[in-house]
Formats: structure tokens, sequence, C-alpha cells
């Protein structure tokens, strides 16, 4: 009888306990299956409707980093791919829930709270300030390839600045700023600079600061944009002026200013690439057809993976495992925003995975 009390105890959010300091707090699964209504093909809801979860990572090592407030506020959450089980990470005051980002080493996260930013070990759970802000922080986080900087956005009123802070020394250089709101900083893999998104453009900044320029992409709206594997190149997501139109992947080369068409789209306003960039994966902002797609960049064909059904198809945002057999994803259709799973393995060829 004991034990059976013990195993219900465990297995209560932390917020029925009313509290929230519970670094390492493992709670059960909450993995549900089912087919797809458009598809049949099998998707995994991974975490609980009934609280907000927000995909931060997919890691090397079967796990995935999420931010919920499953405890009553936002914290940090490794959630184990085959069991199921979560464990809390942190114990943050005012956690930003998007903030949340693995390190490359994948040992520990970054994050802010409050006016902090925040370093976590997955295994101990020490936590380090790394840098503090006497202003507020903006929109985004992003960490450079190797580890050693993580590009943050400053706020004061309208004033925006792009940071550049030193994960080792926690001191911080200017990049750019600004009364446009700067947001989504994205270190570029393999050199030195950052591209960010500034009013209604992609813009990269050097860490050195001697260059800073507005990119020359197609005319339209920029939507969601990521690095080539190599770094090479900027994948985007470019919205025609006339709304008729398709949406289109699109590259751009920034060391050349080089911009061609990947494909069109059926409206993606999310994407995420493979290992190699041979295939991606879209959100699509048609109410009619609320669908997670594959987009095969050879053949420029689309394969329909499962609905979405979110409210806001911005949510979505999905990302292919690192060995691209699975596609993650986000959506509140079943409530609040949960994530999910569905395996591709049958359609995307294996990636390597370095390690």
């Amino acid at each position: 009888m004991a034990l059976s009390r013990r195993w219900f105890l465990l297995s209560l959010p932390a917020a029925c306990f009313g509290q929230s300091n519970a670094k390492g707090r493992v709670l059960p699964s909450a993995f549900k299956r089912y087919a797809d209504p458009a598809t049949e093909l099998s998707v995994v809801r991974l975490t609980d409707p009934s609280f907000t979860s927000i995909l931060a990572a997919v890691s090397r090592h079967g796990f995935i980093v999420t931010a919920s407030n499953v405890s009553g506020r936002f914290e940090a959450y490794r959630i184990d791919l085959k069991s199921g089980q979560q464990k809390q990470l942190t114990e943050a005051a005012d956690l930003d829930p998007h903030s949340v980002k693995l390190l490359p080493d994948e040992r520990g996260i970054v994050y802010m709270d409050g006016s902090s930013l925040m370093a976590a070990n997955l295994a101990s759970f020490k936590v380090r300030e790394i840098y503090k802000t006497l202003d507020g922080f903006g929109h985004g986080v992003g960490v450079s390839e190797d580890g050693l900087y993580t590009a943050a956005i400053e706020r004061k009123g309208t004033h925006h600045r792009l940071r550049l802070v030193s994960m080792a020394k926690g001191t911080a250089e200017t990049l750019a700023e600004g009364e446009e709101e700067i947001s989504a900083p994205s270190p570029r893999p393999k050199r030195a600079s950052v591209l960010y998104r500034r009013g209604e453009g992609l813009w990269l900044a050097n860490y050195d600061g001697k260059q800073n320029y507005r990119l020359r992409l197609a005319e339209g709206g920029v939507g969601p944009a990521l690095w080539s594997p190599e770094g090479r190149s900027i994948l985007y997501l470019s919205y025609p002026e006339d709304p008729h139109k398709l949406h289109a992947l699109r590259e751009f080369v920034p060391d050349s200013n080089e911009d061609t068409s990947v494909a069109n789209t059926s409206q993606f306003v999310g994407i995420g690439r493979n290992a190699d960039a041979s295939v991606f994966v879209g959100a699509s902002g048609s109410k009619a057809s609320p669908y997670v797609l594959l987009l095969v960049r050879a053949v420029k064909r689309e394969l329909t993976l499962c609905e979405h059904r979110a409210s806001d198809p911005s949510m979505v945002a999905p990302v292919f495992a690192p060995n691209s057999q699975h596609v993650y994803f986000g959506s509140d259709r079943h409530g609040k925003p949960a994530i999910y799973s569905i395996a591709v393995e049958k359609l995307v060829e294996e990636t390597e995975v370095l390690y």
C-alpha cells in the first residue's frame, strides 16, 4: 500500500505540490500514439496538452529539451525518447520559454531567467550566471557552433542591441543596435558572424563589428530562415506581395549575393532541413490543408506526413532529428501547445550523426 501511494505522488505534476523548486524531479511519460486522420501514419504526442510545452532542441543522444509549465511556471525539461521520462533541469524565477538552447556538446543548456543569461549542466543541474543585463532581453538566443559564444538581444524601450556574449568570460560586445526590432539571432556555422532579423529584413553582422548589412533577398516578405549545414548559404521562406501566389523556399549566398529559388511550397510558414539539406520539412499555413509536409529538394515534390491543426501555424516549427529519421513539431490541436513526433525512416535516408 505504501509503495502504491509513493508511485501516485511521484506521478503527479509538480503544480499539485504547490512548488516548482525541484531540479531533478522526474515525471512519468506522457506519450500518446494515434493514427493521423489524413494519412493514417502513426504520430506520437510527447507532452501533455493540459500544459504548454515548447520544443527547444533535439539531441543526438536520444532525448529532447523542452520548456514547459507543467510545474506551475516555465522550466526546462529533458525528455527521454525511449522511456518518455521527463526530468526537470531548472529552478528559474522567470524563465523565457523561447530562450532555451542546447549547447553543442549536449552537456548543458543556456536560457534567459529574467535579466540573466544562465547555463545549466544536464547531469549535475548546477547553474551559473553567464551575463546580466541592466535592461531587458528581447526575442531570441543563438549559440555558436563551437559553444564559445551566445548571441542575445537586449532591449530598452524601443531600442534593441544584438550582443555577442563570451561563455567563458561573461563579457558582451555590441554587434548591432537600433530602434527597429531585432530578433532571431543565429550564429553562422564555421564563420565568425551572426544572422539576425531586423525590422522586415535579414541582416548579417561580423563578430568584429566591422561589417553589418542587410541582405539583398528576393522581393516580398521574409519568413523563417536557417543556415545550410556548412554555413555557406541561408535557406529562407519568401512571401510574395500577391497573396494568391505561392510561398517559395529560396537560398541566398552571402559571399556572392546570389539568390535562387529552391522550390515553391504549399504555403509553408515554417521550415526545417535534414542534416544535408536534401529534404525539408514544412508547416503549411493553409487553413484548408493544415499539414506537415516533406519537400524533396532534387525533384521539388511534397509529401504530406500528417495534420498539424494548430490555431497558429507558426507554432508548428517542424525540425528533423539529427539522423533525419524523425520529425518533431508543435501544435495545440488537443488543448495547449504540445510536442509531436512522426517517424520518417521509410521516406528519408538516414544521415550520419557526428558525436
